[in-house]
C-alpha cells in the first residue's frame, strides 16, 4: 500500500486522467490472486475456485448506457468534480467497459469467493460443486481501489456481468434494483449509519432481462409473473468489501486441510483485514496473535455498534448471512433489506428470510456472525492457549455488551439518561396494541407530548378509549422520568438528532423505481434530495408527500410489504 496523500485537499479532480492517478491496488498486490485463473482475465463462466483469495476478472459492459444519477455527497466527499459524470471515459468504466482504462490502471477487475453460514450454521448446498468453492461474488466485480484525501476506497460494480461464481445466472441487475441500493445506501449514510456508499447508476437503454416479480397489487407471498426489466450498473464504494464469509472460506479449508496453502491464505487475509481496516488501532509492532485478539475486540464492538444503529432506525438486513457480514463493521448487500413502518418486533420483508433474520432478531444474528468469525480465526491460534482464552473471554461478553448499547439506544430514542426496563418494555407492548408507525411515533416522542391527542397521526388504527388511557398514564410516568434529566428543551432537541422524521417508505420508492424504468429520473432525484436530511424539518409540501402513514392499500402487497431476494 503506497502513502500517498493530496497535497491540496480542496482541489476537486476533474478528468479522468487525474482519477485514474489515484488507483492503488492494496488487495491484489497483498493478497494472492487464484492460480488457475485466466491470463487475459475473460473469466466469466462459473467454475470451482479452489485456491486464492480473488479472481481477476473483467466486467461485461451494458449496452448504450444512460446515466440516471450520482451521489453528489460522496462526490464531494471523495474530491471528484461532478462534471467527471460527463467524462466519456468514467462513463464507459461504471457501465462496465473496462477497456475505459488508463495507465496506472489495470484492465481488469476482480472477483472474491466466500462461505455461507445462515445462523452460525454452515451450507454448502447452494455451491454447484457441494463443497463451497463455487461461492462468491457473482455478478459484483471490483474494478478500482484508490486513495483520495488520505482514505482508501474500493469501488465495485453491481451488475457487472458474470465471474467465476455466477452460478449459471446472468451477472445482471435490473433497474429496480438498482434504484433501491443507490437510494439506500446514502440514505443510510445520511442517517449516520456505517455503511457501502453510492456512487454512479448506470441503465442500459438496450439490453433488458426477464426477473420473476409481482403483479400489481397482488397479495402474493412469491412472485407470480416474470417481468422485463432495463439493465443497470450502480456502483457501491466501501473502505473494503471484506465479509465475515471469506473468512469462514479459508478457515473451512485449512480445517479440512483442503491443500497447503489453506492456512498460509487465512493467515495472509486476517493479516491484510488488519491492515486495511484497523491499522490505526491495532499496532503492526504486536505480535501477530495479540493483534487477532485486538481484532477480535475492535470487530465485536463495530458490529453490535452497526446492529444497535439498525434498530434505531428501523432498518431490517432481511438476510443477514455472514456472507453479507461486513469485517468493517459497515451495512453490505442491499438486497431483501426494509424498514420498519407498522411496528412489528418480528418485521421481515424478505419472503425467504424467516425470524431469525426479523428486526428484533437481529442482535442475535450478529452474534452467529461473530461466532462464525471467532471459529474463523482460532486455527491461527492453535496450541496458543493464552490467546484462545482471551478470544472466549471477548466471546462470552457479546451478549451483555450488545444489550447494554441497546438499552442505551432505547433509552436515548426516548430522551432519558439511563434506561428503565419496566417504561420501556410497556412502551413496546403499547406501540404493538396501537398499531405504530415506527418512526413517526418516535419523531413525534421527540417534542414531549403531554397527551395521546398529539400522536395521533402515528396510529394505523383509533385507539380506543381505554388504550387512551394507558397511553396517557404512560406519558406520565415517561414525563416523570424525564424531568429528572436536564433541560426539557435539550431533551427534544436531543431526541430529534436521535429519531429521524424521513424514513424509507417501500411504497413511494416504488413510485421512483417504476418511473425511472420508463425514463423519467424526477422522483428518484426528488428522493435523493429528501433522504439526505432525514432529521431536518423540510418544506410542507414534502412533509405531505414523505412524511406519511402507509395506505392501507399497501398491506400485504406483493413487492412492497414482501419481496423475494433482490434481482
Amino acid at each position: 500500500m503506497n502513502n500517498y496523500t493530496d497535497d491540496i485537499e480542496t482541489v476537486k479532480i476533474k478528468t479522468f486522467k487525474e482519477f485514474a492517478e489515484r488507483v492503488d491496488y492494496s488487495l491484489m498486490d497483498y493478497l494472492r490472486a487464484d492460480p488457475e485463473s485466466l491470463i487475459d482475465a475473460n473469466d466469466h463462466n462459473s467454475r470451482e475456485v479452489i485456491s486464492g483469495h480473488y479472481v481477476p476478472v473483467t466486467p461485461t459492459p451494458i449496452s448504450s448506457p444512460k446515466y440516471v444519477s450520482h451521489s453528489k455527497a460522496l462526490f464531494n466527499e471523495l474530491g471528484l468534480s461532478n462534471e467527471l459524470v460527463k467524462d466519456e471515459s468514467f462513463v464507459r468504466l461504471f457501465s462496465g467497459d473496462i477497456s475505459a482504462t488508463q495507465k496506472p490502471m489495470r484492465p481488469f477487475g476482480w472477483a472474491t469467493g466466500y462461505a455461507l453460514s445462515i445462523y452460525g450454521t454452515e451450507y454448502f448446498q447452494q455451491c454447484p460443486f457441494g463443497n463451497g468453492n463455487g461461492y462468491g461474488d457473482g455478478r459484483a466485480i471490483s474494478i478500482y481501489e484508490g486513495l483520495f484525501k488520505s482514505n482508501r476506497w474500493e469501488m465495485q460494480l453491481k451488475g457487472g456481468g458474470t465471474t467465476p461464481y455466477c452460478r449459471g445466472a446472468d451477472g445482471r441487475a435490473v433497474l429496480r434494483s438498482s434504484v433501491r441500493e443507490f437510494l439506500a445506501q446514502e440514505y443510510m449514510n445520511s442517517l449516520g449509519v456505517p455503511t457501502t456508499r453510492s456512487l454512479t447508476l448506470f441503465v442500459s437503454q438496450k439490453d433488458t432481462i426477464f426477473r420473476p416479480w409481482y403483479t400489481k397489487n397482488t397479495r402474493f407471498i412469491d412472485p407470480d409473473i416474470f417481468v422485463e426489466s432495463p439493465v443497470a450498473i450502480t456502483t457501491r464504494v466501501a473502505t473494503s468489501f471484506l465479509r465475515v464469509g471469506q473468512l469462514e472460506l479459508f478457515a473451512r479449508r485449512a480445517r479440512i486441510n483442503q491443500d497447503k496453502n489453506s492456512l498460509a491464505e487465512l493467515d495472509l487475509i486476517v493479516r491484510y483485514l488488519i491492515k486495511r481496516n484497523y491499522s490505526k488501532k491495532i499496532s503492526s509492532k504486536f505480535k501477530f496473535h495479540d493483534q487477532i485478539v485486538q481484532l477480535a475486540d475492535l470487530y465485536r464492538e463495530n458490529i453490535i455498534s452497526l446492529v444497535v444503529d439498525w434498530m434505531r432506525v428501523g432498518f431490517c438486513q432481511g438476510n443477514f448471512n455472514s456472507d453479507n457480514c461486513s469485517l468493517a463493521g459497515l451495512t453490505l448487500d442491499y438486497g431483501p433489506f426494509g424498514f420498519c413502518e407498522l411496528f412489528d418486533p418480528e418485521f421481515q420483508p424478505w419472503t425467504g428470510g424467516g425470524k431469525h433474520f426479523s428486526f428484533f432478531n437481529q442482535p442475535a444474528a450478529a452474534e452467529m456472525n461473530y461466532l462464525m468469525f471467532l471459529n474463523s480465526l482460532t486455527p491461527l491460534l492453535k496450541n496458543n492457549n493464552e490467546a484462545l482464552e482471551k478470544i472466549n473471554n471477548i466471546k462470552n461478553g457479546f451478549s451483555k455488551l450488545m444489550q447494554s448499547k441497546l438499552k442505551q439506544m432505547w433509552a436515548n430514542k426516548i430522551g432519558l439518561d439511563n434506561y428503565d426496563e419496566s417504561l420501556v418494555k410497556e412502551l413496546f407492548s403499547l406501540m404493538a396494541l396501537s398499531r405504530v408507525d415506527y418512526t413517526k411515533f418516535f419523531r413525534k416522542l421527540s417534542y414531549l407530548p403531554k397527551d395521546i391527542a398529539i400522536l395521533n397521526d402515528c396510529f394505523y388504527s383509533p385507539c380506543s378509549e381505554q388504550v387512551k388511557n394507558y397511553w396517557n398514564k404512560w406519558l406520565i410516568n415517561w414525563h416523570n422520568q424525564i424531568k429528572k434529566n436536564n433541560k426539557l428543551e435539550n431533551i427534544s432537541s436531543n431526541m430529534k438528532l436521535f429519531n429521524p422524521k424521513y424514513t424509507w417508505r417501500e411504497w413511494l420508492i416504488v413510485d421512483a423505481y417504476e418511473k425511472a424504468e420508463i425514463g423519467d429520473y424526477s422522483l428518484l432525484n426528488e428522493m435523493q434530495v429528501v433522504l439526505s436530511k432525514p432529521y431536518e424539518e423540510q418544506s410542507k409540501e414534502i412533509e405531505e408527500k414523505y412524511d406519511r402513514l402507509k395506505p392501507a392499500k399497501f398491506f400485504n402487497c406483493g413487492g412492497i410489504s414482501h419481496y423475494s431476494c433482490s434481482s
